[in-house]
Order: structure tokens, then C-alpha cells, then sequence
């Protein structure tokens, strides 16, 4: 979805202090370097993924069909797609992706801009995005964002992680999937509950991980950065289907010869 809304307009330019970047080096590079020990990576991992892949080659979950890429309106200019990308985040957390979709769908009719949600008013917007999670919180947040982006972007969205979690109700999931939808720029991995869960059950995590911000430190030191963007669609829609949060459904499962967690009858 990210590539299809990846030619945006530009943003003015913003000073910001260089970071010193850390330089990790390859066994025998730099000045002396120790060879460093291997990196470990969980067992039958490959042989997991890959079934995984197939598992969701249908790509008929509910992620699919009404998640966050399909419920931006991808005829507008690009600056207000990523708006209704960012939005349609904040709309979905704890909340099903057909509520989200939904809500998306009522605000998109009224023409979803910057604009148009600064000009409604509190009871209006509860009204529309009504029943998403949380939504009195949400009219609260998406109002102050909004404005956030307004004052400070142009009506724009930031194009960074560290910019993007410092927006009220935006927090690191959210900020990821905005830089992989919106900007087409993978930053790290997107976990969600999904994800979280997946990954612990599968031993993915070296150790178990009791949050979702553990588990994405977790993963990013293993998992090979081409699969980062992959893996947040490849999970969340295995865990709406197969590897449910209860009852998961191991029998129809083609890893349940190698999951750790399987229930095999």
C-alpha cells in the first residue's frame, strides 16, 4: 500500500540535531574488532515463516479486506492520504478491523482532511467514529493531533518514528505502520497484540516478553531487516485466523509439527 502514495509533497525542512550513529562491525572489521559471536535466531524459524507465507497466501483475513491500507481514500493528494493513514491507526486500536473500516468509510464521506476535523465538533466526531474502542479518548486525541499537525506539519504527518510517537494517542505500533503505509519507509517491525502473541508462542523472543514494545526489541535484533515490513501483515492475519488468542486453532495449523506451543492431539 506504502508504494502507491510514496510520490508526496514535500515538507518544509525542519532542523534537527544530528545523531551520533553507533557502527556496529562485522567479525573482523574496524580496528581490532573481536569477532562477534554468532547471532542467535530461534529454531526451525525459516521452516515456520515459510508456512506461515502459505497459509496466508489466500490473503482473505479480516486485515486484508479492512485493514488500515484499504481505509484511506487513495485518489487524494498524498499529504492527505497520510493524514487519513495516521487517523485510520488511531481509529484502530483495540478495535476490529470492520469497526475501523467503518468508521473510516462515515468520515471519508464527509471528506476526511485536517481541515474538515478541526471545523467538528466533540460530539460530532464521537458520533461518527462511534463504536471504535475508547472513542471518547480517541475524539480527544485525533482533535489534538490534528491541530499537532496543523500548527507544526502543514497538515502534514511527521516522516519519522521518534516525531510520530510524540503525537498524542500515537504510540510506537502505530508510528511504525504510519512510516511503512504512509511513507514507504520500513523503521523497525509494527507489533501488535498479534505479533506479541505469535511470537511468544513460537519462541521467536529469546526469552518470553510480557509487552508488545519487548517483543518488537526482540524481534529486531534477529530477524533479518528485509522482513520487517512482511511480517507485521504476515502475523497479524495468521492471528486472526489460525492462531487465535484463545482456542487457537493448532489442528489446521501447518506448523503444528514444529510450534512450540502447539496442542497436537
Amino acid at each position: 500500500a506504502g508504494s502507491q502514495i510514496q510520490g508526496t509533497a514535500g515538507i518544509p525542512r525542519r532542523s534537527r540535531r544530528r545523531k551520533s550513529v553507533a557502527i556496529a562491525y562485522e567479525p573482523g572489521q574496524g580496528d581490532g574488532a573481536e569477532p562477534r559471536r554468532a547471532r542467535w535466531e530461534p529454531r526451525d524459524w525459516r521452516e515456520q515463516l515459510e508456512r506461515i507465507r502459505e497459509m496466508r497466501r489466500s490473503r482473505d483475513a479480516p486485515v486484508d479486506e479492512m485493514g488500515v491500507q484499504k481505509c484511506y481514500d487513495s485518489g487524494a493528494p498524498p499529504q492527505v492520504m497520510r493524514y487519513q493513514v495516521l487517523l485510520a491507526l488511531m481509529l484502530s486500536s483495540q478495535t476490529k478491523d470492520q469497526v475501523t473500516s467503518a468508521a473510516m468509510l462515515r468520515l471519508r464521506r464527509r471528506g476526511l482532511t485536517v481541515d474538515t476535523v478541526l471545523q467538528m465538533d466533540d460530539e460530532t466526531l464521537g458520533q461518527i467514529i462511534y463504536p471504535v474502542g475508547f472513542w471518547r479518548n480517541k475524539v480527544k486525541y485525533i482533535k489534538q493531533t490534528t491541530a499537532i499537525l496543523k500548527q507544526k506539519y502543514g497538515g502534514d504527518i511527521p516522516s519519522t518514528v521518534e516525531e510520530l510517537v510524540q503525537l498524542p494517542g500515537v504510540g510506537p505500533k502505530m508510528a511504525h505502520l504510519a512510516m511503512h503505509i504512509a511513507w514507504d519507509s520500513v523503521a523497525g517491525i509494527a507489533v501488535d497484540t498479534h505479533v506479541h502473541r505469535i511470537s511468544n508462542r513460537l519462541k521467536w523472543v529469546k526469552k518470553e516478553t510480557k509487552h508488545p514494545e519487548e517483543t518488537r526489541v526482540a524481534l529486531e535484533d534477529w530477524l533479518p531487516r528485509d522482513l520487517w515490513k512482511e511480517i507485521n501483515w504476515l502475523l497479524v492475519g495468521f492471528g486472526q485466523q489460525t492462531c487465535l488468542p484463545v482456542n487457537p486453532r493448532c489442528s489446521q495449523c501447518l506448523n503444528q509439527d514444529i510450534c512450540p506451543a502447539a496442542k497436537r492431539l
